[in-house]
């Protein structure tokens, strides 16, 4: 019986990674509870037997059933206290559009917490402080929508001051985000220039959407990063979090 135990635990997780992506391989789930591929074809024999319905899409991977739920996760208290200190670095992020989602679904994650967890993380909530941003400053509200426009191959036009003052409109076909210094950037294709460019979610002060969706790009983020790498490998060795001298330039454009 104790034998049973890691295995039904096991189960339950790989239910969970199931319907927390699209789609999810072997390998990644042999990777991630340390046990062998084939061990994971039993898991999933096993789950398809007990009336889961796991789709097997071949060489990709297995999904779950559009509609199909289980009910809702057990938090650890570990876990609860992770979620928690993620809610406090999320309140000092600059981007009030993060913040407001964050603090919706950790609404939603908290109401799921037993008794005992939620008093644990009233007090931890008390206990914890981030000191970023310190004024609270929140510059820009256009994250989560931009995530949108990412995941949807959706076309965006902005109107944009670069950090030099110098004001534009594009239409850019958005690529991908990454954030240092308190900063959001985001990595867009622009059509005017007709190459990839960098611009900071803060100097964006109008976006709109637009019905036009554009072709996928054949490239990873690493890629790109590893594309600007080379770029500008000959250029003083100025870490990214320094003013963004190299990604960054391109506000310029």
């Amino acid at each position: 019986m104790d034998k049973e135990k890691p295995r039904l635990a096991r189960l339950t997780a790989i239910m969970t990674q199931l319907q927390s992506k699209r789609i999810v391989t072997a390998n990644d789930l042999a990777e991630k509870h340390n046990v062998s591929i084939r061990t994971i074809y039993r898991d999933i024999r096993t789950l398809e037997k007990s009336g889961v319905p796991i789709l097997t899409e071949e060489g990709k991977g297995y999904s779950i059933m559009e509609d199909y739920k289980i009910p809702p996760v057990m938090f650890t208290q570990e876990e609860a206290n992770a979620l928690i200190t993620a809610e406090q670095l999320i309140k000092k992020n600059k981007d009030q559009s993060l913040r407001e989602q964050f603090e919706n679904a950790i609404t939603k994650i908290k109401s799921v917490l037993k008794y005992s967890q939620k008093e644990k993380a009233e007090l931890l909530n008390s206990r914890i402080q981030v000191r970023n941003n310190r004024k609270n400053n929140k510059t820009s509200t256009f994250l989560i929508q931009l995530q949108s426009t990412i995941s949807n191959y959706q076309m965006v036009r902005i109107e944009y001051l670069s950090l030099q003052k110098e004001q534009s409109q594009r239409e850019i076909e958005p690529f991908a985000l990454y954030t240092t210094q308190d900063n959001w950037i985001l990595i867009a294709y622009c059509r005017l220039k007709n190459d990839f460019r960098a611009f900071r979610i803060d100097c964006i002060e109008k976006l709109q959407v637009l019905t036009e969706q554009f072709e996928p790009h054949k490239m990873t983020l690493q890629q790109y990063l590893e594309k600007c790498s080379e770029k500008y490998k000959d250029t003083p060795d100025i870490p990214l979090t320094q003013g963004q001298s190299t990604f960054v330039s391109n506000h310029k454009n």
